[in-house]
């Protein structure tokens, strides 16, 4: 037994910010973003939304294209950087909007951008445990809350959105066919968000510091992230008895475009297999992957029986990388 994706959904919020509007907000231009990053337009959460209600959306899509009812799942994972509160998380919140029943256990699991990855690995390690047969995995971000948007290196790169995916038992041969799960501590400070929790708790001296937004070391992250990325694959495919060549599909975590283009060609893959979408939705951390899925399998894009590599490099620094056949 392992665990199949039999269902995939995404949701991003309806308000569009433009590298235009962008340039009304601070010192920056369409140009210069759109050479740096391959970014166009973002997805931003509204004040009055609330952002476990896009994991919501997101999870109902993805049950219903598996046709799975909310009585049927025993496990939620939901893969946040960023929860609606520091405790209890989110997974409550979309626990409780998917209707899932009074007992069914549910947490949330902080991993960097890599928490997708690292949840379809947990959850697979569950499911042929014996210990699941229905998981709900979600990767959801509001980045819009937590960026500082008065620093153009950053404000830039991201955008919000939830990602999904309905994860059954079965022994077909499909589902997660690998997993490999890396971290390098050394880096844990190339992206963090300093104040709010214990060892900077909020107070009046940690807002007028501006702890409490997202900080990067941008060169840092491109140097580290590019072979950490290409490493995970390789092993991944290893363990499941693959060469880079059977991958139809590669859809790597869509944090910049000359990250995934230098990562493409350390790979080896054409361009036209690998999955991109950051110029739409930018940077949205936990939910990129996923995202980016849905949209390939509802397109029709990704196929049944396709082979395809998800990787990604976040804070901490977590990598990984997932070999399944959908």
């Amino acid at each position: 037994m392992g665990a199949n994706i039999t269902g995939t959904g995404h949701y991003v919020p309806t308000r569009v910010l433009g590298n235009d509007d962008l340039e009304r907000m601070v010192n920056t231009s369409d140009a210069w973003i759109v050479r740096r990053t391959g970014i166009r337009t973002r997805h931003i959460l509204s004040e009055e939304e609330i952002p476990a209600d896009m994991a919501v959306h997101a999870a109902r899509r993805a049950m219903d294209a598996a046709g799975v009812e909310p009585a049927a799942i025993d496990l939620l994972l939901v893969a946040t950087n960023f929860p609606d509160m520091p405790c209890p998380g989110t997974s409550p919140f979309v626990a409780s909007g998917i209707g899932l029943g009074v007992g069914v256990p549910f947490f949330d699991l902080s991993a960097g951008c890599s928490g997708f990855v690292y949840g379809l690995a947990i959850a697979d390690a569950l499911v042929t445990a014996g210990a699941f047969s229905n998981v709900l995995l979600i990767g959801s971000e509001a980045l819009s809350r937590v960026v500082d948007w008065t620093d153009r290196k950053t404000c830039v790169l991201f955008g919000d959105g939830a990602g999904a995916v309905m994860l059954t038992a079965g022994s077909d041969g499909r589902g997660v066919l690998s997993t490999a799960l890396h971290g390098d501590h050394e880096k844990a400070q190339l992206l963090c968000v300093p104040g709010g929790g214990t060892r900077h708790p909020a107070s009046t001296q940690t807002v007028d510091a501006r702890l409490h937004y997202l900080r990067m070391e941008g060169a840092g992250v491109y140097r580290s992230a590019v072979p950490m990325m290409a490493n995970a694959v390789h092993e991944a495919l290893e363990r499941a008895g693959l060469e880079i060549s059977d991958a139809d599909w590669i859809i790597p975590h869509q944090a910049n475009q000359r990250i995934i283009d230098s990562l493409v060609k350390r790979l080896g893959v054409p361009d036209a297999s690998v999955i991109v979408n950051l110029d739409r939705v930018a940077n949205t951390s936990t939910a990129s992957i996923p995202i980016a899925l849905d949209e390939a399998v509802r397109s029709g894009r990704v196929a049944p029986g396709d082979i395809v590599v998800l990787t990604a490099f976040g804070a901490g620094a977590s990598y990984g990388a997932a070999v399944v056949r959908l």
